[in-house]
């Protein structure tokens, strides 16, 4: 439409404010259909709130989520904003209108695939998805089958999500199509200052709404702000939505200092250095030359395993893994054992490196172009071979790279057992992830017995993962029970592993290693008591020793994934110094030992009888969890326990510390 002054006045103000109204109307849409996205995500994830929803106040969800989607919503529609409220005519055209209604759906269909998809993804992480989930599966070459499998599996999200899209496409308003007049005569000036005014009124509010607030105190929200609005971590996701996660994490700093203490001070409250004063200038050895084995078994929960849940349904509970049950009985085992992270590229640099997830998994970040060691690296330099094993296509979720990274010098992938004429290649292939695991097991062991000891190896099982399957020939001997679809997985596992050690007993190295067995994360869980904020990290922690030398029994005391390595080196009696952000497990005191994980911007610390939970700058809840374990009672205002709290709360920093300044400064060996 074109301007000049014998047009129609009135008709000028009408499309004008035509423009204002349909950008109004779909932004408002667009508050609707993320809003129903947050409804989908809740239901989704049911299990993970049905615990803890009555404790809820949907009026701090509501409040929060409106301002992390009105954040969101004015990110991603500020090209389509800038589009309705150019202060020119050619805004008015049915043409431009058209562009500008199309971009609105198509960004905001995009949103909508994102938190309908993050509703599943979440099931596995606990976390609304970053940009990292990129570099999480940049190396994988089956992204299509699996989601292919996923929008079968989850069929009815698909129709939610075409029915939300249809609704952007018939919903959405273009100013052309709305008939609004007004009367009165606007000079062309005056239209053009009218206009240039709006948007200039339409700027701070749009910053401001990016930012979370006005004024200049309010830093821009970030993740860790939705806490506030709920009552534990795993439930900040539910204020979230996943377009938002994403923007505050583009081109991110993962990692910066807080500057908690001075340096002097920092040193004194922790230190990640293990045998500091020793003689660097000693050749590094080791007492005990044993072999060191280390079984990761992907997603085996510490939900599975019945010794670890005597007391489960009035103790009728029996777990899926009869023969780590067994194995259990011969190690040393703890009472709370825990995982560092939820992803498989967390539970590596835990159990391997010492290194525990903060933030974002460490070897998709920057950091991970550091120096690093781990229990490879440093036994390497005692005249030790090594080897990872990893049944997936050769390269798979970056753990070749990290594995040569850490010191291992070999690694066996998918590649390896398919060139072992021994072995059956592809045909053992599962489909979509890696090589079944009874097969790779038997060729992990085969392998060893040609290795020259002694050795350090490690193994990252496949099977018990999404999309729960399991050979043909087993389906008969492990059908589908309970409610969860991976407790058939946890059996055939349970059974591979089994005749691994069938195999293992046979070899000649079998009486002179050190088994460590543990999982990578846990998965989805059938019990509330393994859907809480320490629940969901709960992963078995077992150290087994064939001859017997090391203890065994349960302790009753704390552990974790980042505990490992510097207990198997303390054990072995290794003479030199080296990082690791975890403790020897059995030459330290039940009440000093501790775990840490890190969850939707919080960071949990246990010890003792105590978790608190901390958001960077204040702990924000406190429980006994030892006789609160669904952590309903927030204590973390008793006086009578703030002494122990303030002391848990400098801990916990010295650990942020040291691990963001080692990060930043390449320190995490020791030069």
């Amino acid at each position: 439409m074109g301007y000049n002054n014998k047009t129609s006045i009135h008709t000028i103000k009408a499309s004008y404010i035509s423009c204002i109204l349909a950008f109004i109307g779909n932004l408002a849409l667009a508050y609707i259909i993320y809003m129903l996205c947050r409804i989908v995500f809740f239901f989704v994830n049911w299990n993970f709130y049905k615990e803890g929803w009555s404790e809820l106040s949907l009026s701090d969800i509501l409040c929060g989520g409106l301002l992390f989607d009105t954040s969101a919503i004015l990110y991603t529609n500020a090209p389509y904003a800038l589009m309705m409220l150019l202060p020119f005519h050619f805004k008015e055209r049915a043409v431009w209108q058209s562009l500008a209604r199309g971009l609105f759906i198509v960004v905001n269909s995009i949103a909508v695939i994102m938190n309908l998809a993050d509703s599943v993804y979440f099931t596995y992480t606990g976390r609304r998805s970053t940009t990292s989930v990129f570099r999480e599966f940049s190396n994988e070459n089956n992204i299509g089958s699996i989601i292919g499998t996923e929008l079968l599996s989850h069929w009815y999200l698909v129709i939610i999500g075409l029915l939300l899209i249809f609704m952007l496409y018939k919903c959405a308003l273009k100013a052309d199509e709305l008939r609004f007049y007004s009367h009165g005569k606007t000079g062309k000036t005056a239209y053009y200052v009218q206009q240039a005014i709006a948007l200039l009124i339409f700027a701070p509010l749009c910053v401001a709404g990016m930012r979370g607030g006005f004024t200049t105190a309010v830093r821009p929200i970030t993740i860790s702000n939705a806490n506030q609005y709920v009552n534990h971590p795993t439930e900040a996701a539910i204020v979230l939505n996943t377009p938002f996660s994403f923007i505050r994490t583009i081109g991110k700093d993962v990692f910066e200092d807080p500057k908690y203490f001075s340096d002097a001070d920092l040193d004194r409250i922790y230190a990640p250095i293990i045998n500091a004063k020793a003689d660097t200038t000693a050749t590094p050895s080791v007492r005990n030359k044993k072999n060191v084995v280390v079984l990761i078994v992907e997603s085996f929960g510490r939900e599975y395993i019945g010794k670890y849940n005597e007391k489960l349904e009035d103790g009728k509970y029996k777990g899926y893994a009869p023969f780590i049950d067994e194995l259990y009985e011969q190690s040393l085992s703890f009472d709370y054992t825990f995982a560092n992270g939820r992803k498989s590229i967390d539970g590596m640099p835990s159990i391997l490196s010492g290194i525990p997830h903060f933030i974002e998994p460490f070897f998709l970040t920057p950091a991970s172009l550091n120096d690093v060691s781990g229990l490879a690296g440093e036994l390497g330099k005692c005249g030790y071979s090594s080897a990872f094993f990893h049944g997936a296509e050769n390269g798979s979720m970056g753990f070749e790279a990290f594995s040569r990274t850490t010191g291992f010098q070999k690694y066996y992938g998918r590649t390896e057992f398919n060139a072992d004429k021994r072995f059956r290649g592809d045909l053992d292939y599962d489909g979509t992830w890696a090589i079944w695991d009874e097969p790779f097991l038997q060729f992990y062991a085969t392998k060893m017995s040609e290795m020259k000891e002694p050795f350090v190896t490690a193994v990252f099982t496949a099977s018990s993962h999404h999309p729960y399957v399991i050979p043909e020939e087993y389906k008969d001997k492990f059908p589908e029970e309970g409610k969860n679809p991976i407790h058939k997985c946890i059996r055939y596992t349970d059974m591979a592993l089994r005749r691994f050690f069938e195999t293992a007993k046979k070899q000649p190295w079998y009486k002179n290693t050190i088994f460590v067995f543990t999982s990578d994360h846990t998965n989805i869980n059938d019990h509330k008591e393994y859907a809480t904020d320490l629940g969901v990290f709960g992963a078995p922690i077992l150290f087994f020793d064939p001859s017997g030398e090391m203890p065994r029994g349960r302790w009753h005391s704390v552990a974790q994934q980042i505990d490992i390595m510097p207990t198997v080196l303390q054990y072995l009696g290794y003479n030199q110094p080296y990082v690791t952000f975890g403790i020897d497990l059995l030459n330290t005191p039940a009440s000093k030992t501790w775990a840490v994980n890190y969850s939707n911007g919080t960071y949990q610390y246990v010890k003792g009888d105590y978790v608190i939970q901390f958001d960077g700058k204040n702990i924000t809840a406190a429980y006994n969890f030892k006789k609160d374990w669904f952590m309903r009672n927030n204590i973390k205002d008793d006086k009578v326990l703030n002494p122990t709290f303030i002391l848990m709360e400098q801990e916990l920093k010295a650990i942020i510390q040291s691990y963001m300044q080692r990060m930043e400064q390449n320190r995490l060996i020791i030069k």
